[in-house]
Parts: structure tokens; C-alpha cells; sequence
């Protein structure tokens, strides 16, 4: 309702400049204008009227439906993005350079595209902004010039994350009802061996872990699992990862760098 009221007066005080501006250009007499709030005083309602209308806009944006870019979160698809050229604006806040950040997206469904991410790094983070680098990222189905970041933290954003991994063959079938509905436990690395296999700008390791479930008996199994360059240094011998397999194929493992929260 208040939006509604809010379009209303907004509306009427533009038809009202309208057809101010259009006597003026017509040559009009504005001191006998149909127009309330004129008069003697020519310029006085104008101003008044243009405050108030520049005003509304600036403040009610939010119920005229205004608001700025971003798409409502409704409207947000989640993908994966790799950078591909980094680039400063110019601009600093707080000593806190600003850049420019373009990550080629890669949606769920279609084609892929050019995104661009504009945000603040400070001096010991812009390092980590290195080509090919992935992100995850939300984008409108509607506006994919602009992305955001996404936080792979949110239990949406992590199943949109895995199902993305699944729908490209990222994820061994064989270990997708592990992934999806299996126990996690800690695991360790015993044996790491490059297949040779890329896909999606990833290489397939072939890993021997050790399954160390708390309070039980350990094991070895064999899995393999498609990493970006940059994670391969987390899975050397010996490192700590996250396993998941099914009480009734404890063989049938798949695996993750990171624990994930309620899993």
C-alpha cells in the first residue's frame, strides 16, 4: 500500500513539470498556467515541486522500485567463475584499492559469459587475484554484464556448487550417492597419481586414502576426484581431506578439501 501511495504523488508531481515544461516551450503565459501551486510566482512552484519530486525519487526508491541493479535474490542463478583479467579502477577508499575483476561464468545451463566484479582488495589479498583463479559467483538470468560473489559457505550456494560438479561429470557417477547422501569422516592422503584427464579447467588425480572414522576402525580405499591447479597442493601425501561414503559401499568414496558445515 505505502508503495502504491508513494507512485501515486510521484507520478502526479512528474505530470505536473511536464506540463510546466511544455507551457514554457509552447510560450504559454505561466502566470495564468492550469497549474495549481502557480501563479504571480512563476519560478516558486517549480522549485517547490522539483524538490519535492527529486526528493521522492532519491528517498522512496526503494518503494518506486528503484533500488539500483541488483536483481532480486529470487532472480539469482549461482555459478562458477575463472578470472580472466584483473584491472584497478583508479579509486581508493581507506587505502583500500578498488578493481575491476572479470570472470568468464560458467551458468548451470547455456553458454558462457563475460562477468565483471567491482570490489575493494586490500594490498595482501590482490595477490590471490590471479587468472584462471576460480570463484563462485551469482548472476541475473537477465543482467550478466555484473556478478557478485557468492559465499560458498551457504548451504545453497554449496549444493548449486556440487550439482554444478555433478551435471559435468566433475563427480564420478559412481560416487554421486556418496557425495550426495553419504556419512563425511576425516580421511588422509596415502597415494596421489595424475591420470592425465582434464575437464572444465580441472585435472583428475587418482588418490589411496585412509577413512578415519572417530572411535572406529580405519581403512583404505581407492577414488579419484578433479581439482584446479591451485588445490593440487592440498592433496598431497599426507594432507588432511573430508571423505563421504555409504555404510553399504564403504569403497565408494568421494572427497572434499573442506568440511562442510551440518554434513
Amino acid at each position: 500500500m505505502l508503495r502504491i501511495v508513494f507512485l501515486v504523488v510521484w507520478l502526479l508531481l512528474s505530470v505536473w513539470l511536464l506540463i510546466w515544461v511544455g507551457e514554457g516551450l509552447f510560450g504559454v503565459d505561466q502566470r495564468h498556467s492550469i497549474l495549481p501551486f502557480s501563479g504571480e510566482d512563476t519560478l516558486g512552484g517549480p522549485i517547490f515541486i522539483g524538490v519535492a519530486w527529486g526528493l521522492l525519487l532519491t528517498f522512496g526508491g526503494v518503494f518506486l522500485g528503484f533500488s539500483g541493479r541488483k536483481s532480486p535474490r529470487g532472480e539469482q542463478q549461482i555459478g562458477v567463475g575463472s578470472i580472466v583479467e584483473v584491472s584497478r579502477t583508479g579509486l581508493t577508499i581507506n587505502d583500500v584499492p578498488q578493481y575491476d575483476v572479470f570472470v568468464r561464468v560458467t551458468p548451470s545451463a547455456g553458454d558462457d559469459f563475460i562477468g565483471q566484479l567491482r570490489m575493494l582488495v586490500e594490498a595482501t589479498d590482490a595477490a590471490a587475484l590471479q587468472v584462471g583463479q576460480p570463484l563462485s559467483v551469482r548472476y541475473s538470468l537477465t543482467d550478466q554484464d555484473t556478478v557478485e560473489l557468492a559465499d560458498p559457505s551457504e548451504p545453497a550456494v554449496r549444493d548449486a556448487l556440487l550439482q554444478w560438479r555433478i551435471d559435468r561429470g566433475l563427480i564420478d557417477p559412481s560416487q554421486v550417492r556418496a557425495r550426495t547422501t553419504g556419512i563425511s569422516v576425516p580421511a588422509s592422503v596415502l597415494e596421489v597419481r595424475p591420470t592425465g584427464r582434464r575437464r572444465e579447467g580441472q585435472s583428475e588425480l587418482a588418490l589411496r586414502v585412509l577413512m578415519a572414522p572417530d572411535g572406529a576402525a580405519t581403512w583404505e580405499a581407492d577414488t579419484t576426484v578433479f581439482v584446479y591447479p591451485q588445490a593440487i597442493s592440498h592433496l598431497q601425501v599426507g594432507a588432511p581431506i573430508w571423505a563421504f561414503y555409504r555404510r553399504e559401499d564403504p569403497q565408494t568414496v568421494a572427497i572434499t578439501i573442506e568440511k562442510e558445515v551440518g554434513r
